[in-house]
């Protein structure tokens, strides 16, 4: 007996599962995106991206390894040329599955599956690195923002302390004598 796929099946043999992703793949690539069943969007995911990493690194051997999915020479050369590019500074992700309302007739889950946009900026090749160095920065900015938070809450604290010292001396001033309206003390002698 044969071992089953991961994930669902999309029906019929093996072999038609095969063909029927790399019709949902070359399509994808065509237009950029597409819609389909949720259940065939997953599917066509992992497919598309190992497709596209393919394509990234431009050689001969590659081409004809995408060539074996995808029939048809016009989207491959598409794919070489215009869509591997756009991704060259990502290093993976480079699908989008956006979920949409039941389809109508028999209430499928139905979803979008579409090439996300090319990073803007171009990212360094090392980013581990940098990552490395920053996470200490973090917690040196974070140990720094508790202290400087500790440091005005108890001068906050400090003030209520002379703020109610004041308003104590007041109070006293106050049972000692009466005060006028100009703010001066007279004495009840």
């Amino acid at each position: 007996m044969p071992t089953p796929t991961r994930g669902p099946r999309l029906g019929g043999s093996p072999a038609h599962e095969r063909l029927m992703l790399a019709n949902l793949a070359t399509s994808l690539f065509k237009h950029g995106r597409i819609q389909t069943t949720e259940t065939k969007a997953k599917r066509l995911r992992p497919l598309a991206e190992r497709l596209i990493t393919k394509a990234k690194r431009g050689d001969l051997a590659a081409r004809r390894l995408v060539l074996t999915t995808v029939r048809d020479k016009d989207v491959v050369y598409a794919l070489f040329s215009d869509i591997a590019p756009r991704y060259a500074n990502r290093p993976g992700g480079y699908t989008r599955i956006v979920k949409t309302g039941p389809r109508k007739g028999d209430a499928a889950p139905m979803a979008i599956i579409e090439l996300v946009e090319e990073l803007v900026e171009a990212a360094p090749a090392k980013k581990s690195a940098p990552a490395k160095k920053s996470a200490p920065a973090k917690k040196a900015a974070r140990k720094a923002a508790k202290a400087d938070a500790v440091a005005a809450l108890a001068q906050d604290d400090d003030d209520d302390i002379v703020v109610s010292a004041k308003a104590d001396d007041t109070d006293a001033d106050t049972d000692s004598g009466t005060e006028s309206a100009s703010g001066e003390k007279k004495d009840d002698d």
